[in-house]
């Protein structure tokens, strides 16, 4: 009995192990899942880098700029963006900017001379100059110098070249001079496109720009009575700066529209909101469920987060945009509610009466198109603002 008791005991143990081993085998994924998972994920990697760098190449770009911090961008370049576009980086008006590049550099020299060399390392070779500009922030006179007989003082740009470079014994080379107030304060911008071109033709003839300042005898003025704020002693609100207003010769396409604003109000389309729609809202705007019947052609929200793709970091506005999207039916026949081209109406015509077979509806799709602007940190932690075309579908139309 002992042995009968003892054998049942052990044959109740293996089955309720054999059991526990059963569901653990059960619960654990196969081989074969474990493989699908994996080359699932794999593959949605795959599509999430490739669309990531699809992405920075309509921006412009091989990789994401490295992000080193938060600095505080310089605010000329805040104000621009703040001119040229809105809340949303929606462009106000095409005509507004110079080019489609902005593009600005602090010094890199932080002479006790004034001096200033500035580092283009990062402006692409293809992008066409059109217009350069050195910013310097004029100090107060020191109150020592405030009964100094001089009211006005002539403040000329130079730059400076390479005597062995040139073959001649010239050492510098006048860009811009100008009267200046000598007891005024504030900025002061001096044209210096020539010296920054003859730059990009040869990176090494850059050997910076140089300010003198004479009173109106010409001879040399005290230095402590015009005072240019320096990247080694003033705050970085006040470093001299050089700013670039280039073309890298993008083209825009025929949809872009002079006046986004106008466009849009004149839309037969209704406004919709920046923050994307709710599952269950985007599920009515795209058709009638009681009727399963697609809508007739309209604009839906589309918002692009650059928090979410990762960007952030380095793309200071604006944190996102809606780029909306055209969706809905062409039916025939097609109103003028529904911006239809000539093509279209003919298109939908030939559908409806059947003349010819496999030829479809019009589409749905953007008959305007805006640009958006960008205002991001480069590699070099310069601030660059940049204009991309046919981003925002203004409204839409059947083509």
């Amino acid at each position: 009995m002992h042995w009968e008791s003892t054998h049942t005991s052990e044959m109740l143990l293996f089955l309720l192990s054999f059991a526990t081993c059963l569901c653990i085998t059960a619960a654990r994924p196969t081989i074969g899942e474990q493989e699908n998972d994996f080359t699932a994920e794999n593959e949605s990697e795959e599509v999430r880098s490739a669309a990531i760098k699809r992405l920075l190449e309509v921006f412009g770009m091989d990789d994401p700029p490295a992000i080193h911090g938060h600095k505080q961008p310089p605010q000329y370049m805040l104000d621009l963006y703040n001119t040229v576009a809105d809340v949303d980086g929606v462009t106000k008006d095409p005509y507004l900017l110079e080019g489609n590049t902005v593009r600005s550099f602090f010094d890199k020299l932080h002479s006790e001379q004034v001096e200033f060399k500035f580092n283009l390392s990062t402006v692409a070779r293809t992008e066409k100059i059109l217009t350069a500009e050195l910013h310097l922030f004029k100090l107060r006179p020191l109150a020592a110098h405030t009964l100094n007989r001089h009211h006005f003082c002539q403040v000329s740009v130079y730059q400076l070249l390479d005597s062995i470079k040139t073959n001649n014994t010239q050492e510098k080379k006048l860009l811009s001079s100008r009267l200046i107030p000598v007891h005024s304060t504030g900025w002061e911008v001096f044209t210096v496109t020539q010296a920054v071109r003859s730059w990009m033709v040869d990176e090494g003839s850059n050997m910076g720009l140089q300010v003198v300042v004479r009173t109106l005898g010409g001879t040399q003025m005290d230095m402590k009575l015009i005072r240019f704020a320096s990247g080694r002693h003033h705050h970085q609100s006040k470093q001299p700066m050089l700013v670039l207003f280039t073309d890298d010769g993008r083209h825009s396409a025929t949809l872009e529209s002079t006046d986004p604003h106008e466009a849009i109000a004149t839309s037969i389309l209704p406004q919709a909101p920046m923050s994307a729609p709710s599952s269950r809202i985007a599920r009515s705007l795209d058709y009638s469920e009681e009727e399963g019947v697609s809508k007739p052609c309209q604009r839906l929200p589309l918002y692009v987060d650059f928090e979410e793709i990762g960007w952030s970091g380095w793309i200071v506005s604006p944190k996102g945009y809606n780029a909306y999207h055209c969706k809905g039916s062409c039916p025939f026949p097609l109103g003028q509610n529904m911006r239809p081209t000539n093509h279209a109406t003919v298109q939908s015509i030939i559908n409806a009466l059947k003349l010819i077979k496999s030829i479809e509806t019009p589409c749905c799709v953007p008959d305007k198109l805006f640009s958006i602007n960008l205002l991001y940190f480069d590699d070099d932690e310069n601030v660059v603002l940049k204009q991309y075309n046919d981003m925002v579908a203004g409204s839409c139309g059947c083509h």
